[in-house]
Formats: C-alpha cells, sequence, structure tokens
C-alpha cells in the first residue's frame, strides 16, 4: 500500500470491478513480492456498530479517523447473505462517500459449493472488496483430528479455486477455543499445497496469545506465508467463579505484546489491511445509553484505540500504510 494515496485507492477500488487481478494486487504478502507493502489501511470490523444504518455508520466510522471498514455481510451481520445483491452495493456506496474504503468483508462462508458463497463474491468482488474473512470450521468429536483436518482439505481446496475465479483472498481467522484454528498450527496444515493469494490467515495476535501464551511467535512464523489481513484487539485474563476466560479490553489496556509483534510482522514482511476490533462494554452488549450517547461513546473509544494503534505502528515503523500515505 506504500506509495498510494487514498484518492489512489478509492480510484483502485472503483476499478476492481472490471480488473479482477488489481483487487488481489491490493492484498499483499510476504509471497507478493520484493517491495514492502505495509500495513493498512486501517479499518474497523463493523460487528460493534450493527445497531446503525449503513449512511450512519460510514459517518461514525469516518468521524473516529478509520481509512475504511470491514463490513460484516453473515448471518446476523450488516448486509445479510440473502440481501447480499441489494444491500452490499448499499453499504460500500455509503462508505464511499464518506471517504472510506471497503477493502475487506467477514463472511461465514466455509464452501465453495454452497449456492450464496458463489453470490457473495461475486458481489463484493463487483464491489471492488478484495478480501474475505471465512466463517468457522469444527473438530467432530468422534473423528481424530489428524482424520478431521485430512477431510476438510478437499473444502479448502475448493475456496481457494472459487477464490481465483473471483479474484478475491479469503482467509480464515485463528480464534482461541476447540475449533479449527485454535491452535494455528491446524491451519498451516489445511493449508500446504494452498496458493495464499487466495486462500491464507487472517492473523488475530490476541487471539494466538490467548492460546500460544509464551509460544505465539512460533505460529506466526510458522503461519507468515498465509496472511494477508490482520485482526487488532487486546485482552486480560479474568476470574470467574469456577475458571479464568479472556476479558476482550481497550487497546494497549491487555496483556498482547504488541511492540513484539510488530517488530516479527516487520521481520516476516507482513502486508495488508488491518481489522481493528471492538469487543468491550460499552461497545458490545447491553447499553444504558440513549442512541446519541451511544454514538457519541463509540466514536470517542474507537478514536482512542485508532490513536493507539497508529503510535503502535509508528513506533514499529509501520505506519506507511495508514490510508494517507498508503
Amino acid at each position: 500500500m506504500s506509495g498510494l494515496t487514498r484518492r489512489a485507492f478509492l480510484a483502485r477500488g472503483a476499478a476492481l470491478g472490471a480488473s479482477l487481478p488489481l483487487g488481489v494486487a491490493a492484498i499483499p504478502g510476504p509471497a507478493a513480492g520484493k517491495r514492502r507493502e505495509g500495513l493498512g489501511p486501517i479499518t474497523v470490523f463493523s460487528k460493534h456498530l450493527q445497531w446503525l444504518e449503513y449512511e450512519e455508520l460510514a459517518d461514525v466510522v469516518a468521524e473516529a479517523g478509520f481509512d475504511g471498514i470491514d463490513l460484516t455481510v453473515r448471518p446476523g451481520g450488516h448486509v445479510l447473505p440473502e440481501r447480499v445483491t441489494k444491500d452490499l452495493p448499499r453499504a460500500v456506496r455509503a462508505a464511499r462517500s464518506a471517504g472510506l474504503v471497503v477493502p475487506l468483508m467477514t463472511t461465514a462462508i466455509t464452501r465453495a459449493r454452497d449456492p450464496a458463497t458463489r453470490r457473495i463474491l461475486a458481489t463484493g468482488r463487483d464491489e471492488g472488496i478484495q478480501a474475505y474473512r471465512m466463517g468457522y470450521l469444527g473438530y467432530p468429536e468422534e473423528v481424530p483430528i489428524a482424520s478431521a483436518l485430512d477431510g476438510m482439505r478437499p473444502l479448502i481446496q475448493e475456496l481457494a479455486e472459487l477464490n481465483e475465479q473471483f479474484g478475491l483472498h479469503g482467509a480464515y481467522q485463528n480464534h482461541s477455543g476447540t475449533g479449527v484454528g485454535g491452535p494455528v498450527w491446524d491451519l498451516a496444515y489445511l493449508l500446504r499445497g494452498v496458493n495464499p493469494r487466495w486462500l491464507g490467515v487472517q492473523y488475530d495476535i490476541a487471539h494466538a496469545t490467548v492460546e500460544g501464551g509464551t509460544a505465539w511467535p512460533l505460529g506466526l512464523r510458522l503461519l507468515a506465508p498465509y496472511i494477508r489481513t490482520v485482526d487488532v484487539k487486546d485482552f486480560l485474563w479474568a476470574e470467574r467463579p469456577d475458571r479464568w476466560v479472556p476479558r476482550w479490553v481497550p487497546l494497549g489496556d491487555g496483556m498482547v505484546d504488541y511492540p513484539r509483534y510488530l517488530r516479527m510482522v516487520d521481520e516476516l514482511r507482513i502486508s495488508g489491511p488491518i481489522s481493528l476490533h471492538f469487543e468491550y462494554p460499552p461497545l458490545e452488549g447491553p447499553s444504558d445509553l440513549s442512541r446519541a450517547e451511544r454514538r457519541q461513546e463509540a466514536i470517542r473509544l474507537m478514536r482512542r484505540d485508532l490513536e493507539r494503534l497508529r503510535a503502535l505502528l509508528a513506533e514499529a515503523g509501520l505506519a506507511a500504510g495508514n490510508g494517507e500515505e498508503a
């Protein structure tokens, strides 16, 4: 993204409907070329703003200072899969009218043969979206882990081939827990032999830290060739009566070692859009605030975490992809 102005990025996005390879060229990565592309643009994952209509969403994200939106296109999301052909163009148009980009969407896609998959990918491509996050896969309890992974590999390969047809990059988010992607190494096993240009990992350092403790750098090195997009958030361990659980907190208030992580991102030449997540109260969960108060609080907290992220990127020398410079 370095060397591209916001105006050039928007122009590139507008051209994507007629030029498939250009879309993927905007999602760089370790294997994409020798030039250092940098991280960015910085988008906001729209899950905590699903109470806003498209125009309001765009206004809030722009007022908070973000470069763009990582739009939820999944059941319960901003765009419902059954309405994607009508509503995704509306959402993207509203974002662009506010000066934002929409390089990412978060979906529930797991299978190429699902009729909804083609509809979502075709509409996303036509609207200039360059990459999407997949849905999650699980491990059947009655099947050995290795056999379960072997059984999923054809699904992964089919999805990668479909992504190539549409010129989109698909990515599986590593997520803490006992599902596929929790231990991280399983994603490397699943993706072995898959062209990372078409299918890879949306790397989430917070979830990797939850599961990896001090060993997450090994997983990051293992997955680096497949990373084209990254998620950012923070957490602390919280004690409940029966167990300890991760509790999501504002960026910088948690235990993710961002300085070390970003040094490794630079060393491993990881590039691509950033999706900043907000999963802590009052941005998620019940709220007693009025709609106007909720809007102002959302902008304040989003702006604060964005400023912290930009400071971390600047300290790591990775500020080139912040949208204006990107």
